[in-house]
């Protein structure tokens, strides 16, 4: 019988599909394909991503959690989670440090603050917690000290504040020297990322073209909550 070569050549094309000696421009469908993948979608637990099966609980999770995650998102956030839980000691702090562009303040990052505050999380935000006449920077530095974790929220915007050495580098920069980052790539691309910041998009993160911001929030909110046990 002959075998699919989907593996080798894959049938994201026409010819690709009919070159294949198993499905010969039948129309058939390959585990391989965009075609296969969102029938998939559709069925089973958890949602499907071109990369991996969000079917995995975390061990942090709540047992009536609903929540979902790839095995590469257990991988990233599960050093993230143990240094939470290292600083669950350290008294008033903040969950969340934000750091975002300056352009983004109005739309997504006010977006994915107000979800986080909806479950429970408190978040260090630059447009409640940076008073008028106050240095930013000193502000910025005071906000990273006191809070458990820090997320970058990866925007066009960012992005391009990174290339031209705004504030959202000196934020990044900060962040980078600690082991407690989680980037939320969103309307962009960790390929992007990388062409300005290697190190930041070397790190694995949470996407927002994979599943929506609610659910990012979601898994956000379940890595900072510390048991009384921690805490």
């Amino acid at each position: 019988m002959a075998r699919c070569t989907a593996p080798n050549r894959g049938h994201r094309t026409a010819s690709g599909r009919a070159n294949c000696p198993a499905c010969g421009g039948r129309g058939g469908y390959s585990p391989y394909s965009p075609t296969y993948s969102s029938y998939r979608g559709n069925y089973g637990g958890g949602s499907y991503s071109g990369r991996s099966t969000r079917n995995k609980k975390a061990s942090w999770s709540s047992p009536t959690s609903s929540v979902y995650y790839t095995s590469a998102e257990i991988r990233t956030l599960t050093p993230v989670r143990e240094n939470v839980e290292k600083r669950a000691i350290i008294p008033d702090l903040r969950d969340i440090f934000l750091c975002h562009a300056w352009d983004d303040r109005k739309e997504s990052a006010n977006e994915l603050h107000d979800l986080l505050e909806e479950n429970g999380v408190s978040v260090w935000f630059s447009e409640k917690d940076v008073l008028l006449g106050s240095s930013l920077l000193r502000e910025i530095d005071k906000g990273l000290a006191n809070s458990r974790v820090g997320i970058v929220l990866v925007t066009p915007n960012f992005i391009n504040r990174v290339r031209n050495e705004g504030i959202a580098d000196k934020e990044l920069s900060a962040l980078l020297a600690r082991d407690l980052l989680v980037p939320i790539v969103h309307n962009t691309t960790f390929e992007k990322l990388r062409e300005v910041s290697p190190l930041l998009g070397s790190r694995s993160g949470l996407d927002t073209n994979e599943e929506p911001m609610k659910n990012v929030a979601l898994k956000l909110a379940e890595l900072v909550k510390v048991e009384e046990e921690f805490a």
